[in-house]
């Protein structure tokens, strides 16, 4: 029985390629072996249902290989999409004839379009055969004692969460360590912590903060720049800037203060003295305002230079806030438990209506493993010290990458190498739980502390309205919220990130469990938002951005925005002659921006380019609906054309890219989430139209710059044309710099020419 139902999975797990490869030759292709079995069943490991929690981390330190690279092997080899078997050999043709087309290209645009799309080729398809027996064969492997909570192809995953250690990390069981020294932790009178989270807010203050606008301050900072201070409350300071930090002013908790300048000593160079400053000049300015708890949006992050040492940073302020936190509840815990009989129990109000503290939300998993690693990194005081960690190794198993993944010899600028480093998944969710000595990973949301999620993996898990299965009550209590690198949420849904503002510090629909003589009147009030600190990081000022900033952040201790101008603008650094004209379109508003400028641009700009001698014109697109509109624009004016975006097959990419090279086509659509992802160069470019400005700013450079890969020395009859709006006003000067800016928007003139690459 156990050997016919494994031989009838090995054949389920097949595609129809490879039952025909099996037909034909009686056996399967050599890529294909019975280790794919293998991995199915491993695969499951990421998502194992509650009641077997305990058993899956027994094995989960023994079987620490195959975890590691069993999740990416299963996604590499199982992506197959749901085509008809004729259409899978028709897609296969294709791809062939783009090869062997791309192969007359040279040798960069046949490596980048050999490994463009890869991962969206195919998808697993379910032989129609098999879909009639389905319910049979899932009855018949209940009934044999089969566990298929896991198995991905009845549809059903549950992720791992960690039971095992509950006790062991639940703040209502344990006491304060005599030893480690923080049980008066919470006397200090100046502890930011404590002042700002034991502030007693009155009624009228709220309703300030709900209906009155904020005032504002300006303050230059030596690191930070311009800086915007703004309140809901009149009684606010404005921060100034310390010159020198001293680790024991800061009120770090006590491991922190002896592991903080040993972990951050990387980032220190001899200028800096580590001896006297376990802080960079940029760290010590952010921390000043993030130790103050002011919501801070800091939009000037770069992944080549600040990234790492700003999120070393966040990481310190979020654990440092943590330990405080439960270090207070240990504490009152081990004064309830030796006090009087008749004690006020209103003094131990120290807790939320849920456990998870702090949220922060990043793009890919690479992300999350580096802030766990830097977490550990904190908490050990030294090598003889190591804090436990549990379930260390499924989680470097499946939040790491593996070297070999990644194709060899590809050139990508180096900002692009340094976003899309390691692990690049964006679909995850893991709750962290911190007690004195331990860290415990992959802790149930309402035994976490800390909770780190992708946009996507956290909307899933709130779900939508009229959902059966959802739940955001683990929100309720978010004491710190950190968003970073929030401009890739804009390249990937910022629906998402919109979804979670909606959904955080609303009052829980359940109780959970909670004991209600320890949780704060702020909580019980649903003031959550208004103590809730909102840390914001970026590349660049965008005006989505800037509205969850501004509409979503109600911190009663106030705002603090960075608003440095760019002087020069991205314009700077096209190394081609190339004249570049800016044409300025109207609109009533920003909701009617969208029909305003495609009327403008086939009104307007594209009778200007439909003339044969005005080939080569690549048509770059920032929006997807603007992408999809313009191209069934084109298919209504039977113009010749060609199109790329993010959802486009590999072979309909190089099929693409050699009409437009050899002039086939006349235009040629081009999304920018599809340059985000791939960046590769498009040769034989004439004429340059920017249907909107670029998103990132470099990127407006980048693509002006693959004219000089076109050696066809018709440099005299390039064209660069560009469509702007008042309300581009932050896009535009980040191109063409503030000065510009202003005179474009103040001129009477709707167009403006400059001319880069003169000698």
């Amino acid at each position: 029985m156990g050997k016919r139902r494994a031989g009838r999975e090995l054949l389920r797990s097949l595609s129809k390629k490879q039952k025909k490869h099996l037909r034909e030759f009686g056996e399967e292709h050599p890529f294909y072996d019975k280790l794919l079995l293998l991995l199915l069943l491993d695969s499951c490991f990421p998502f194992q249902s509650e009641d077997s929690d305990k058993s899956s981390a027994e094995s989960d330190s023994e079987t620490e290989v195959e975890q590691v690279s069993g999740y990416h092997k299963l996604l590499a080899t199982l992506k197959t999409s749901p085509e008809s078997e004729s259409e899978e050999e028709e897609d296969e043709s294709e791809s062939e004839e783009a090869e062997e087309s791309e192969a007359e290209m040279d040798s960069e645009g046949s490596q980048e379009a050999g490994e463009a799309e890869g991962g969206e080729e195919d998808k697993n398809d379910v032989p129609e055969e098999e879909e009639d027996t389905a319910e049979q064969i899932l009855r018949q492997e209940q009934a044999d004692g089969t566990d298929t909570s896991c198995d991905p192809r009845h549809g059903v995953t549950e992720e791992f969460t960690d039971v095992k250690h509950e006790s062991e990390f639940s703040l209502e069981t344990n006491f304060m360590e005599e030893e480690s020294g923080d049980c008066n932790a919470d006397k200090r009178d100046r502890n930011p912590f404590k002042q700002h989270m034991d502030k007693e807010l009155e009624d009228k203050e709220i309703e300030k903060m709900s209906t009155l606008p904020k005032t504002s301050s300006q303050s230059q900072w030596p690191k930070l720049g311009q800086l915007l201070f703004s309140s809901a409350l009149e009684k606010h300071k404005t921060l100034k800037a310390d010159k020198e930090v001293d680790v024991k002013q800061l009120h770090l908790h006590k491991p922190l203060e002896s592991t903080w300048p040993k972990v951050n000593k990387q980032f220190l160079s001899s200028v800096d003295k580590p001896a006297d400053s376990p802080f960079t000049p940029l760290q010590r300015e952010l921390f000043c305002i993030m130790n103050s708890y002011r919501d801070l949006f800091y939009p000037e992050r770069n992944a080549l230079t600040n990234g790492e040492e700003i999120r070393h940073v966040y990481c310190l302020h979020a654990l440092n806030h943590v330990l405080k936190a439960n270090a207070q509840v240990l504490s009152n815990n081990t004064k309830r438990r030796d006090r009087k009989p008749g004690t006020d129990t209103d003094d131990y109000r120290d807790q939320g209506l849920t456990r998870p503290k702090v949220l922060m939300i990043v793009p890919f998993r690479e992300c999350a493993l580096r802030i766990v690693h830097t977490f550990i990194s904190l908490l050990e005081v030294n090598d003889k010290k190591k804090i436990d960690v549990s379930n260390k190794k499924r989680f470097k198993g499946e939040f790491g990458s593996d070297p070999e993944e990644k194709p060899p010899n590809l050139k990508r600028p180096e900002d692009y190498e340094a976003v899309f480093a390691g692990n690049i998944d964006d679909h995850f969710r893991i709750g962290v739980a911190i007690l004195q000595k331990s860290m415990r990973l992959y802790a149930p949301f309402y035994s976490s502390d800390i909770i780190i999620a992708s946009p996507l993996g956290i909307r899933t898990v709130i779900g939508a309205e009229g959902e059966k299965k959802r739940d955001f009550d683990f929100l309720s209590s978010i004491e710190i919220l950190i968003i970073d690198q929030a401009d890739i949420y804009l390249m990937q849904n910022w629906e998402h990130v919109l979804h979670l503002m909606k959904h955080i510090n609303l009052l829980p629909l359940d109780s959970h469990g909670v004991d209600f003589s320890r949780v704060r009147m702020l909580n019980l009030n649903n003031w959550s938002r208004y103590y809730r600190q909102t840390l914001l990081f970026s590349v660049l000022q965008d005006p989505q951005i800037n509205s969850v900033f501004n509409k979503h952040c109600f911190n009663y201790a106030g705002q603090v925005a960075v608003r440095n101008l760019p002087l020069t603008g991205s314009i700077s650094h096209v190394v081609v002659q190339l004249p570049h004209v800016f044409r300025r379109l109207e609109a009533e508003s920003v909701t009617s921006m969208i029909d305003a400028r495609f009327q403008f641009f086939i009104d307007k700009v594209l009778p200007e380019y439909r003339d044969a001698i005005m080939s080569h014109t690549l048509i770059y697109i920032p929006s997807y609906f603007d992408y999809v509109r313009l191209r069934n624009y084109f298919k209504k004016e039977d113009l010749n054309f060609t199109h790329i975006c993010e959802y486009t097959k590999k072979a309909a990419v190089c099929r693409a890219r050699r009409f437009f090279l050899k002039g086939e086509k006349q235009f040629l659509l081009f999304t920018e989430r599809f340059h985000f992802y791939k960046r590769y160069t498009i040769k034989g470019i004439r004429n340059l139209i920017f249907y909107e400005l670029p998103t990132y700013s470099h990127f407006y450079s980048e693509i002006c710059n693959m004219l000089k890969a076109t050696d066809s020395g018709v440099d005299a009859t390039w064209t660069c044309t560009v469509l702007y709006s008042k309300y581009d006003a932050q896009k535009l000067a980040a191109v063409v710099g503030i000065d510009r800016t202003a005179q474009m928007l103040q001129s009477k003139k709707n167009v403006h020419l400059f001319v880069t690459g003169e000698n």
